[in-house]
């Protein structure tokens, strides 16, 4: 419940959003349903996939993002076709490809992330506003290897489970932050994929450089990934000079003319181990 007076942020709209979403979908096929589903025909297990992915040597690896629109750039394209970008990604040698199931404010849905699982080999990233099992669930049953969690909409202990939860069922979670306050908790739920993200989800607006500060009160030992903002070399190579190991890149790729040449000068630049 927001406080009186306090007015709303575009964080918290979605997340009433998602809460509602959630509970029309528990309408329709209840958690026990998808538990059941999972027993039925259970997914080849794919933990670590992810991971290894982003591991690669000896460049920035790049996670590309299916994207139609943002509630803060609006349309990027808004009709694509979720599998022919992701077969194009996929062609370009991404390491991974996010998958944005958000239908409101991003355009997207679970169906999009079906038919990319059917498409292509490239490990998968179920990218929404993970509040329950429930959707964990969903995202195994979709064939996704990796799922996106962002501290800014979780407690601590909701953020530990949930990270449980993903792993037990097989998949690898990315668990995202924006506040510098929120690296230790991540930290502390038992996160080794970490996300920082350079956009404000608050108010959204971007600085790349939020990634070089959050970097340095993140454990070696921990894979970081650098997510918004990214458009040129030049971007990668100031986020490989403090240790980033991967980049999640959507709006630049979706909008860019020329993806294939886009992506490889993201792609092409060397990883600079801390």
């Amino acid at each position: 419940m927001f406080l009186a007076n306090v007015m709303p942020t575009i964080l918290d709209q979605i997340v009433v959003s998602k809460r509602q979403e959630i509970a029309s979908a528990k309408l329709v096929t209840s958690e026990s349903d998808l538990e059941s589903q999972l027993r039925g025909c259970t997914p080849p297990c794919s933990y670590g996939r992810f991971r290894a992915a982003l591991q690669a040597t000896p460049f920035i690896q790049v996670i590309a993002e299916v994207k139609r629109l943002s509630p803060s750039a609006g349309a990027i394209q808004a009709g694509a076709d979720a599998v022919q970008i992701a077969g194009a990604y996929a062609s370009y040698g991404a390491a991974c490809i996010s998958v944005l199931t958000d239908g409101p404010h991003f355009g997207g849905n679970l169906k999009d992330l079906l038919e990319v699982r059917a498409a292509v080999e490239v490990p998968l990233l179920r990218k929404d506003f993970i509040l329950e099992r429930y959707q964990v669930l969903q995202a195994r049953l979709a064939g996704a290897d990796a799922v996106l969690l962002i501290a800014e909409i979780l407690d601590d202990a909701n953020m530990a489970q949930l990270i449980r939860d993903i792993e037990l069922l097989g998949m690898d979670a990315l668990v995202e932050c924006y506040e510098a306050d929120n690296v230790q908790r991540v930290i502390n739920a038992g996160a080794t994929l970490i996300g920082i993200n350079n956009r404000n989800l608050h108010t959204f607006e971007v600085r790349l450089e939020h990634t070089l500060d959050l970097a340095k009160l993140v454990p070696s030992h921990c894979t970081l990934v650098s997510e918004s903002g990214i458009k040129s070399r030049a971007d990668v190579e100031l986020l490989a000079a403090a240790g980033i190991k991967a980049i999640l890149v959507g709006e630049t790729l979706m909008r860019h003319g020329q993806v294939d040449t886009m992506f490889k000068e993201l792609s092409s630049v060397p990883y600079q181990p801390k």
